[in-house]
């Protein structure tokens, strides 16, 4: 056991950067995870400078200055931040209160559905396993609408915490982008002087991750605003509340598209029934997701080590049962960040055994 570990000591963290490297990586997992909430506004503005300094970036080599580059995108962030918390937020709520009072109204449809399963497929569908399926969607919807009403209570006393969100975000985000090239220099005083390893490594995530994360904001925007255009077009109520759940699905991949169909499909069922205008959304739905994947993506991801299914799955898995909802957003990046550190780590192969001389 004991030249197990040495060998593996040998191999992987022979070299003195290394090792640095790994109690750095050790002590910021800990750090984020013993105070991630306390400090959960700074990270998030870290994040979304991280996807504007890219814009930041484009702009400084066209030939505009920086500074002028950092304010136009800080004043573009700022519109947008607006729009949202004002316009889409809103609009949002009002569609989720809308569906909450439509819920008795969806069961009551529902119920008739099953009802008429057994009788069509007797020998498929029992009348016990309907009454077994109402009855767990019932139980589901009971508490989904208990929780919506206990969060609209419960949320009165974090008003103050997204006054205080939404002023130190925005503020947050402008000294990252203003003071990036200070803070990195910073940051770089307390590692080692010669690094090369820790260079070649931070390269590879900057890369990776700017590319991942800035294409999933963009991909987040295409999506979710043309099947927000696709849903009115058709007349789909909920189309705001749907748009944005097909908008967020894009950031876990397989696993938020087979997820989101459910709502679409049963909101387009209910709506216009076994029609022609429910085929229709769920063409168009189709298509959008279709394009999605075989468009969109490759030309957004092109430059980014894809993933594989198992590897996303597991890191959602893993990443949604440590930090739940947060984890299972940044599951992927957090991947790729950890692909991006294996790929790069230094290996030291081990020497072969000397032959034997007869």
């Amino acid at each position: 056991m004991v030249r197990i570990l040495r060998g593996l000591a040998h191999k992987y963290f022979s070299d003195e950067e290394a090792v640095i490297l790994f109690l750095l990586l050790l002590t910021g997992i800990v750090f984020i995870i013993l105070f991630g909430a306390m400090l959960a506004p700074a990270i998030a503005s870290l994040i979304i400078a991280f996807i504007l300094q890219g814009l930041v970036a484009k702009l400084h080599k066209m030939g505009v200055p920086e500074l002028v580059a950092i304010l136009g995108v800080f004043v573009v962030f700022l519109g947008v931040l607006v729009g949202v918390i004002f316009g889409l937020l809103p609009l949002i709520w009002t569609q989720v209160s809308n569906l909450a009072g439509e819920t008795p109204r969806i069961i009551r449809e529902l119920q008739s559905y099953l009802e008429l399963l057994p009788d069509e497929y007797p020998h498929l569908i029992s009348v016990e396993a309907v009454d077994a399926v109402y009855q767990q969607v019932s139980n589901e919807v009971a508490h989904m609408t208990q929780w919506l009403v206990s969060f609209s209570l419960s949320s009165i006393p974090d008003v103050v915490a997204l006054l205080i969100y939404m002023v130190l975000v925005p503020i947050l985000v402008f000294f990252f982008l203003k003071d990036r090239k200070v803070l990195v220099r910073s940051v770089g005083r307390m590692l080692p002087p010669q690094r090369p390893m820790m260079i070649r490594i931070w390269q590879e995530v900057n890369m990776q991750c700017a590319n991942y994360v800035r294409g999933k904001a963009v991909e987040i925007l295409i999506v979710g605003g043309v099947t927000y255009v696709a849903f009115k077009f058709l007349g789909m109520p909920y189309a705001a509340l749907l748009s944005l759940l097909v908008g967020l699905s894009v950031v876990i991949p397989y696993i938020g598209a087979a997820v989101v169909t459910i709502p679409v499909a049963i909101i387009a069922l209910f709506a216009f029934g076994w029609g022609s205008q429910f085929i229709w959304v769920m063409v168009a739905y189709g298509i959008i997701q279709g394009l999605d994947g075989n468009v969109l993506v490759p030309i957004l991801f092109s430059e980014v080590n894809n993933l594989h299914p198992v590897a996303i799955i597991v890191a959602v898995l893993f990443f949604g049962g440590i930090w739940g909802l947060w984890g299972v957003f940044f599951a992927i990046p957090l991947a790729t960040v950890l692909k991006a550190i294996f790929s790069a780590w230094p290996v030291k192969e081990s020497q072969p055994a000397p032959a034997a001389t007869e």
